[in-house]
């Protein structure tokens, strides 16, 4: 019988600040399944003022969190959104709703979105969420494949 050990990259999970708005952009388009784009036509895409606009939103909003996972050293290598949303089922049971989690193509693999996702739902239960659900465009299906493996269901 053999037995593995799963080394998880050491990572830091904190809340996204201004300055790493362009690497998130970034993150997103270097993981959309289609992308045909240039890195130099990345880089200046996640320049768009859009991009900033949005994250003024989010990071105004009560409801909203960005995260980032930060190596040592600085180098923002993931990020993903948790959005709380209030209902009245189940007698008025938050729910979670993650999306937009994105890791570097040449990190993934090394356990980053595992401890992300375990993040996302930490910070979920202590903001009292009842039930979490992700969404994940359907051309991604690696990374289908890897929130099924981590329980959730399609």
């Amino acid at each position: 019988m053999t037995t593995s050990t799963q080394t998880f990259a050491p990572v830091t999970i904190r809340r996204a600040r201004r300055e790493d708005v362009e690497r998130i952009a970034e993150l997103i388009m270097l993981g959309a399944a289609t992308q045909t784009m240039t890195a130099d036509a990345i880089h200046a895409e996640a320049r768009h003022p859009g991009y900033a606009e949005a994250f003024a939103a989010i990071e105004a909003s009560a409801h909203n969190a960005l995260f980032v996972a930060e190596e040592a050293g600085g180098l923002v290598v993931g990020t993903f959104q948790v959005t709380l949303i209030p209902g009245l089922v189940a007698r008025g049971r938050m729910r979670a709703k993650f999306e937009s989690v994105h890791v570097s193509p040449e990190r993934r693999g090394h356990g980053i979105g595992r401890i992300m996702i375990a993040h996302a739902l930490a910070f979920a239960r202590e903001h009292g969420a009842g039930m979490a659900e992700l969404s994940s465009n359907k051309s991604r299906l690696d990374a289908h494949r890897f929130y099924v493996n981590l329980g959730f269901a399609q």
